[in-house]
C-alpha cells in the first residue's frame, strides 16, 4: 500500500468523521438534491440557512448511509442541511427556496432519530414556526386576564353610573 492511498483514505476518514459529527450533534437533518444549483444560489441558501441557526453540506450518499440508518434509497448529488434550531423555520425556507429557483428538490431527512419522507418535509413547512406558536399561546394565556380587566372595568362603570344617579337625586330633592 502506497503512501499516497494512505493519505486519501485518511482524508475520507476526516470527512466521515465531520459528517458524522455534524449529524450527531444535530436534532435533525434535512436531505435535499441539489442537483443544477449554481454556486450563487449554493450561496445565497446556505445564507438564508445561517440566518435560522442551519448549515449545508453536500456528502457522498454512500457516507450518509452508512452513518444513519433508513437511509438506504439516496440517489443524485444530496446536500444535507443540519441544525439544531427550528426544524420548520429550516423547512420552510428549504420549500420556499426550492419554490423561486425549482432547486434545490426535498429528498426526505430525520427528525429526532424518526426518518422523514420528502412529503413529510413539506408537511412540516405547512406548520406554524415556534414564534408563532408562542406568540399564539401568550395571546391564549393573556385572554383570561383580559377578559377579567374587562368585566372588573364594567363594575366600576356600572358603580360610578348608580352613584352619580344617587347624586343627581339628592341634587334634585334639595
Amino acid at each position: 500500500m502506497s503512501t499516497e492511498e494512505k493519505k486519501i483514505r485518511l482524508e475520507k476518514q476526516a470527512m466521515y468523521n465531520e459528517v458524522q459529527e455534524s449529524v450527531s450533534g444535530a436534532l435533525y437533518m434535512l436531505l435535499a438534491d441539489c442537483t443544477g444549483m449554481s454556486m450563487l444560489e449554493t450561496l445565497e441558501f446556505k445564507k438564508e440557512l445561517s440566518g435560522a441557526d442551519a448549515e449545508m453540506k453536500v456528502v457522498k450518499n454512500r457516507m450518509l448511509t452508512r452513518i444513519c440508518d433508513g437511509l438506504d434509497t439516496l440517489t443524485g448529488p444530496t446536500a444535507m442541511i443540519c441544525g439544531s434550531g427550528d426544524v420548520v423555520e429550516v423547512a420552510k425556507i428549504l420549500r420556499k427556496f426550492s419554490a423561486e429557483t425549482e432547486k434545490p428538490a426535498v429528498k426526505g431527512g430525520l427528525l429526532e432519530g424518526a426518518v422523514l419522507s420528502a412529503e413529510d418535509v413539506v408537511a412540516l413547512a405547512k406548520l406554524p414556526g415556534k414564534k408563532e406558536l408562542q406568540a399564539k399561546l401568550v395571546g391564549t394565556l393573556a385572554a383570561p386576564m383580559t377578559q377579567l380587566v374587562g368585566v372588573m372595568d364594567q363594575k366600576v362603570c356600572s358603580l360610578l353610573y348608580v352613584l352619580n344617579a344617587v347624586r343627581d337625586q339628592k341634587e334634585q330633592a334639595a
